[in-house]
């Protein structure tokens, strides 16, 4: 094992060094994937489908849990700026233990056609529905940390089935989304060795085996470490990428962010908004990050407390945090209470709280230097979504500077950082905008 990397620039997690080194089916949706998906049999390669039910003594143990939650006083300060209100998590459990239902979000998945593969030793699961329309241009989309598949769910029948969604049959994609290991229903690792680097080969191998000669890939959070590594690696097949959360910051600038510097007077008005962006979150948006980069194996309270859990869960940023506490004040938004709880009630019944954040410990592993944004140098066709209260909001004259084969730049007024469950219409308009140039290669 080598020694773990002090985390750089105020802490983040190190990795775009170590990657640069390392280089609808209409009807019944599963009776069509298993005729279309199931290629191989035996050995690693085999393709089995899955589903999954949640059992009636998990779900009323979920609530029971809920429901007896020790809370503690309420927070100091009119805002947020000190966690995540007491008064939204306590909305949260109301819902969450008395009206939601996860047997809705059950049946979503369970509709869509769902597989497991074994890749390198370790059960990857995913979701794979294929356009009826011809020429659909196959594309992986993954999800990061505070996510899962569900983020993803909404693109799906917008991107097979385009003509019912305001597009062409021109405009169609087979649609292939893999839980990350350690998340969701994916294999657990035991050990090192699943980082994006593996990832973003163990995606390629994915590609293969479903039988795609040529697809593109998408990505924000660590979709887009792995999307951006995939590109480095360059593997047989993959045309381009598509990025909501980019790395583009330049090395003049991650170098004088990294020694407490100010903003260079020369940055235009967008430039030294993306500044703010990064300095407000290097200072103050990193907890989670340095714990699971860390010590992930401490956070024991999460895989025991559902409340706890959804906390931890909801405090990644403080943009997608405002938004939460806002729709459990009632106010509506991109998402919903149902989806905001689906996708913690999948982290609790999978028990993935641990396993899915050692995914930051073992990114600390691959050693270099240099932060999460900093331009990695990726030469293959690149096309970026710039949502307005993602983390940070790529400049397009930086994204210019770090994808020489910038496909397309969009930036949008409204967004977080889960851009494709939150503004679904927006993200599919852009892919398939972004795309479009690639699909004559394809």
């Amino acid at each position: 094992m080598s020694k773990p990397h002090d985390l750089d620039r105020r802490g983040f997690v190190s990795l775009a060094a170590a990657t640069a080194a390392a280089l609808s089916t209409r009807g019944n949706p599963m009776t069509q994937a298993l005729t279309d998906v199931v290629r191989q049999t035996g050995g690693d390669a085999e393709i089995r489908p899955f589903r999954f039910t949640a059992s009636d003594a998990d779900l009323a143990d979920l609530r029971r849990r809920v429901n007896a939650t020790k809370w503690p006083e309420k927070e100091w300060t009119p805002d947020s700026s000190d966690g995540v209100p007491l008064r939204t998590m306590q909305n949260l459990a109301k819902y969450w233990a008395g009206e939601y239902d996860w047997k809705k979000c059950e049946a979503r998945l369970s509709a869509l056609p769902q597989f497991t593969t074994e890749i390198n030793g370790l059960d990857i699961h995913f979701i794979h529905v294929k356009s009826k329309h011809a020429n659909a241009l196959p594309v992986i989309v993954t999800h990061g940390w505070p996510g899962s598949i569900i983020e993803q769910l909404k693109i799906i029948e917008p991107l097979t089935n385009p003509t019912a969604f305001g597009g062409t049959a021109a405009d169609a994609f087979h649609v292939v989304i893999p839980s990350l290991p350690g998340y969701g229903f994916s294999g657990k690792p035991t050990g090192l060795g699943w980082n994006p680097v593996s990832i973003a080969r163990a995606w390629a191998e994915l590609m293969q085996r479903l039988g795609y000669p040529r697809y593109v890939a998408q990505g924000g959070d660590w979709g887009n470490a792995v999307s951006e590594v995939m590109a480095l690696q360059q593997p047989p097949g993959l045309l381009g990428i598509s990025t909501n959360m980019s790395a583009t910051v330049p090395p003049e600038i991650a170098q004088a962010m990294a020694r407490g510097e100010a903003p260079p007077a020369t940055l235009s008005a967008d430039e030294r908004r993306a500044w703010d962006q990064l300095d407000f979150f290097y200072k103050k948006g990193l907890g989670y990050a340095n714990e699971m980069g860390l010590r992930p194996q401490t956070l024991y309270a999460l895989a025991d407390s559902p409340v706890g859990l959804a906390a931890w869960m909801i405090d990644h940023d403080a943009r997608s945090e405002e938004l939460i506490v806002r729709v459990f004040d009632g106010v509506s938004e991109g998402l919903s209470r149902d989806d905001i709880l689906d996708n913690i009630t999948l982290y609790w019944l999978t028990n993935t709280a641990v396993s899915s954040a050692r995914l930051y410990y073992s990114t600390r592993q691959l050693g270099g230097k240099g932060g999460f944004f900093d331009a990695r140098g990726v030469q293959l066709p690149v096309a970026v979504m710039a949502f307005a209260d993602e983390i940070y909001q790529a400049p397009q004259s930086w994204a210019e500077r770090a994808y020489p084969k910038l496909l397309r730049y969009g930036r949008f007024p409204k967004g977080t950082h889960f851009a494709a469950w939150e503004q679904p219409g927006t993200f599919v308009t852009e892919l398939r905008a972004g795309f479009k140039s690639l699909r004559s290669a394809s």
